[in-house]
């Protein structure tokens, strides 16, 4: 059993947002660096292809025996589901079709969002945008976990726990911290992901169904991906916030793993943040980073030290433009 933390173990600041600076020092002397910033075409076709392959997982699954859907949804569907709501992630930042065509990527985002199951696409853009302009702003940040997550989840069985639910925590914590007025576009995600449901039930059955919500959340919880969650933020060094993975999953997560780099370049398609790495090496190469997710979440799980109270909070200064 670990020792309680407390509030006060939050790291409050009061500074400015330090990916900008890095991110002006980079361009001011790798200005090529500007040329990384363009929509990804590969993107569309990936995911096009991703949808199709859990369309035809549903048709598969829809005779199995219940222990063989579950089995199937933890070691396959949850790969796919997992990457797709990364793949949702670079559509949020208009990686798809690029500033100039926004809509077109709303739009493409319900389309991803279909075989997750849950409607997750319009809302988590919404949110994930103010993740970067005030990251781990107190009462603006939904990453940032509630103060009743970083009292009860302090030990390392409910941690454990807390890994496991993750998924519900992501989806129930914005309407605590920071709820948003519901807006046309989320209603039409919301009606057409239910619309979707509703098919694969009449055309699969309940099999096919079950199959694709348990994917999306044994794959945001106890999954070897899901320690991206953990390793982006947590500060596992006191004082460094942000933490970048080089290891083989980032071929399954848009190089999600590259995370100092998204932060100090939210606006370059994640197929190209390895581009950014091997430019400006001194800025990345010596930064503390990880090689294991699957490490990250044990030393989660098991360090006495590191809770959910291990984030990074600042008090934001001036007035905020949120989504």
């Amino acid at each position: 059993m670990g020792s309680r933390v407390s509030r006060e173990d939050f790291e409050w600041v009061y500074t400015d947002q330090p990916h900008a600076d890095r991110r002006r020092e980079i361009l001011a002397k790798y200005p090529e660096i500007k040329s990384l910033m363009k929509p990804d075409p590969n993107l569309i076709w990936i995911i096009i292809m991703m949808v199709l392959t859990q369309l035809a997982a549903f048709y598969l699954v829809k005779d199995l025996d219940w222990k063989w859907v579950i089995f199937w949804a933890y070691a396959f569907g949850s790969c796919i589901n997992h990457s797709m709501t990364l793949a949702i992630h670079e559509i949020a930042h208009n990686s798809a079709f690029g500033n100039r065509r926004a809509m077109w990527n709303r739009w493409f985002g319900m389309f991803a969002n279909l075989p997750i199951g849950i409607p997750y696409s319009i809302s988590f853009k919404r949110y994930h945008m103010d993740h970067h302009r005030y990251l781990g702003a107190d009462g603006v940040d939904v990453d940032i976990p509630t103060d009743f997550e970083g009292w009860f989840f302090c030990t390392t069985f409910r941690k454990f726990i807390w890994v496991i639910l993750q998924p519900l925590f992501y989806a129930f914590r914005p309407l605590f911290i920071n709820p948003k007025p519901l807006t046309y576009l989320e209603v039409i995600n919301t009606v057409a992901q239910v619309t979707f449901d509703i098919l694969i039930y009449y055309f699969f059955g309940i099999k096919s169904l079950v199959y694709m919500l348990a994917a999306s959340l044994l794959g945001l919880g106890l999954h070897p991906i899901s320690g991206h969650f953990i390793a982006e933020h947590y500060m596992f060094l006191k004082g460094h916030e942000t933490y970048s993975y080089y290891g083989p999953l980032n071929l399954l997560t848009f190089n999600v793993g590259y995370h100092n780099e998204h932060h100090d370049f939210p606006n370059i398609p994640g197929k190209n943040l390895p581009l950014v790495r091997k430019i400006a090496a001194e800025y990345y190469d010596n930064l503390p980073h990880y090689n294991s997710w699957i490490k990250v979440l044990y030393d989660f799980v098991t360090d006495d030290t590191i809770s959910p109270y291990s984030r990074m909070k600042r008090q934001q200064k001036g007035e905020m433009v949120l989504e």
